[in-house]
């Protein structure tokens, strides 16, 4: 009995708060909730953040930095877009132009072609002319004749496919760019400065003159 009393008068000395929490299922439960509340890294980054604010502003700073870095990036991208871009359309419009002072050069210089071996078939065409103007009606009527016509025939229609046409001068005003004067003469019932003969028959080319037509003019 006398020990039973004393171990009762040695647990009353001993205050509550004293007690140790871990004998003390409750208490040791909310040790270890606020622990973990501790420990928790929400918990740690708002622990650090409130110890050292000038963390905060460095973080502010590191990504303001970034923005900024990137917004540059940005910016001198599209500068360099622009400039291919603009260096694109310039030798597009380099090689367009190309293209078509080329054709145009071709063109040149097949009318050039065109114009030489022209001039080298029109005494052909004189020389049928000629000879066709010669012929009496029955020598015409004869077929060598007939033939030889349509031989000259296919030779106009080809000139005309070329757009070979022939320069109207007889009895029409002297035209210094169309007409060549090789001869002068007195005549008072054609007027003054008219074409009074057809000596040989000149050509344009496509609007432009190939050959002149050698007249004679009246005074």
């Amino acid at each position: 009995m006398a020990e039973d009393k004393k171990e009762q008068e040695i647990t009353e000395e001993i205050p509550e708060e004293e007690i140790d929490p871990e004998n003390d299922p409750e208490k040791r439960e909310d040790a270890l909730k606020e622990a973990t509340e501790d420990d928790s890294p929400a918990a740690a980054e708002e622990k650090q953040a409130e110890e050292k604010p000038e963390e905060k502003e460095k973080s502010r700073l590191f990504r303001n930095n970034r923005a900024e870095k990137a917004e540059k990036e940005l910016k001198a991208k599209e500068e360099q877009v622009a400039q291919l871009t603009d260096r694109l359309q310039r030798q597009m419009a380099e090689f367009d132009n190309y293209r078509k002072r080329t054709d145009k050069e071709k063109a040149a210089q097949f009318d050039m072609g065109a114009r030489d071996v022209i001039l080298k078939l029109l005494p052909v065409v004189d020389s049928f002319e000629r000879g066709l103007q010669g012929l009496s009606d029955e020598q015409k009527a004869e077929p060598f004749a007939a033939g030889m016509d349509k031989v000259y025939k296919q030779m106009l229609k080809l000139l005309d496919d070329l757009e070979v046409k022939p320069i109207e001068a007889l009895g029409k005003p002297f035209d210094a760019n169309l007409h060549y004067a090789v001869m002068h003469e007195e005549a008072e019932d054609a007027g003054e400065n008219i074409v009074t003969a057809e000596l040989q028959k000149g050509y344009t080319c496509k609007g432009t003159v190939i050959r002149y037509s050698m007249v004679k003019v009246a005074n």
